[in-house]
């Protein structure tokens, strides 16, 4: 790849049967990206990640990497930081889309840098590249309703609820990736930050 890629990737984990959970969004809207550009993610060579490379944003569109990394969530690091080096990609062009306790379902917040908010997945990120300053669109998941553990939520599939509105926000949040990388983070957040 070149100076002009981005990496895009969607955390979440590994096997069918956490397939529907929230903590599984990342997968969720890198497949809607994935199905956008029209091709299917093959096992990466040298990276422990499934990655489809193409154009992202419509024509012309831009160069991306979209990759799901093979590991558990709160051991995304090792795959981001061998994808950014097999691709040549600057963290600078990483884009990482995860589940977000705290905001509310159907809330949308895309940003660059800043912290890991206890998020596991984001702390292996920042332990194997060194550093948070990369781009993070949160999907919005919403605190445990009562004395749930939150670990036990992020854990479960989406309410019935929750499942009827997920398809539209799955999109939006695809629609928020596509414009980030294509216009730029000041253009997103104006347009999706909700």
């Amino acid at each position: 790849m070149s100076d002009d890629a981005w990496l895009v990737v969607g955390l979440g984990n590994p096997g069918s049967s956490y397939a529907g959970h929230r903590h599984n969004v990342g997968h969720m809207v890198l497949d809607e990206l994935v199905g956008r550009v029209g091709g299917k993610l093959k096992a990466g060579k040298q990276v422990q990640a499934d990655v489809l490379e193409g154009r992202v944003g419509g024509l012309p569109g831009v160069r991306a990497v979209l990759a799901r990394p093979r590991s558990y969530m709160n051991e995304s690091g090792g795959p981001v930081s061998g994808l950014l080096k097999f691709y040549k990609v600057d963290p600078s062009r990483l884009v990482v889309v995860y589940d977000e306790l705290d905001i509310p379902f159907t809330t949308l917040r895309v940003k660059f840098g800043g912290g890991d908010n206890g998020h596991n997945g984001l702390k292996s990120i920042r332990r194997s590249i060194g550093t948070g300053d990369y781009y993070k669109v949160r999907f919005g998941i919403g605190r445990p309703p009562g004395r749930q553990d939150p670990a036990s939520h992020v854990l479960s599939d989406f309410s019935a609820a929750e499942r009827k509105e997920l398809p539209f926000y799955v999109d939006r949040t695809a629609d928020a990736v596509e414009c980030l990388v294509t216009e730029g983070l000041e253009q997103t957040q104006g347009r999706y930050n909700s």
